[in-house]
């Protein structure tokens, strides 16, 4: 079983979430210009696109890699933010009209309401969206999220590898350098990137030899937020 917990509008914890950030800007956004303009396709148009990379604060996407190489920045360049106009326009906080974005009368009550907005966005993202619409591959690894969830709240409780994690699942004869490589990349893409967008992971990098070991750890909105049946299994965080 997964339980979303409510959190209070000033939850300190709320800030570990990049996808809640940028929903929320999104929405503020439009409700101070009235509305958000949109392509003929119905994407947000370039200037909008351009103000969210530049205020999104996206991990791994800042505002000076991203224009180093593309002076121009489309919706679909910015996956974050069109994975986030689809989320919006199905949970009817905003919709089209007119060629425009604007917000609904529920979308404009969450714009600033942080906790309500995070308990009607994230459980929905995580749980409910064909992760494999905005991955790289088209693989979808085998599993539920209410298996993956119990195990990684225990496994990654003091920190560990995503090599670890996958292992944990699938065994331990997959790597990056042999033939289990897109099994690894479907489970990082359908399972640990919506974890990290919706602020419940974070991973971090380091290099040993030619090697990239990705670490995976638990964020502090994980445990405020996240009820699961393994809690009683998890062995207390030291605090320094």
């Amino acid at each position: 079983m997964i339980e979303f917990r409510i959190l209070s509008d000033d939850h300190p914890d709320l800030v570990h979430s990049p996808l809640l950030r940028a929903a929320l800007l999104t929405l503020q956004y439009a409700q101070e210009h009235g509305a958000i303009g949109l392509t003929k396709t119905k994407a947000f148009k370039r200037v909008f696109v351009h103000w969210a990379v530049e205020h999104f604060d996206w991990p791994g996407s800042s505002a000076e890699e991203m224009f180093r190489y593309n002076k121009v920045i489309n919706e679909y360049e910015f996956p974050p933010l069109e994975v986030l106009h689809y989320v919006l326009i199905i949970l009817r906080l905003g919709r089209h009209f007119k060629g425009e974005f604007r917000l609904t009368k529920r979308g404009a009550e969450l714009a600033q309401a942080p906790g309500k907005l995070f308990a009607e966005l994230i459980p929905f993202f995580v749980l409910k969206l064909d992760h494999t619409s905005y991955a790289r591959f088209e693989e979808r690894p085998f599993g539920k999220w209410d298996v993956w969830m119990n195990v990684i709240n225990v496994e990654a409780n003091l920190g560990t590898t995503e090599r670890a994690l996958f292992a944990a699942f699938y065994g331990q004869e997959h790597d990056w350098d042999n033939a289990g490589w897109r099994e690894m990349a479907a489970f990082s893409s359908c399972v640990l990137r919506p974890l990290e967008w919706a602020g419940l992971l974070v991973e971090t990098r380091e290099e040993r030899g030619a090697k990239h070991v990705h670490h995976v750890f638990k964020t502090p909105l994980w445990r405020s937020a996240v009820k699961l049946d393994t809690d009683d299994m998890l062995r207390p965080v030291a605090v320094q």
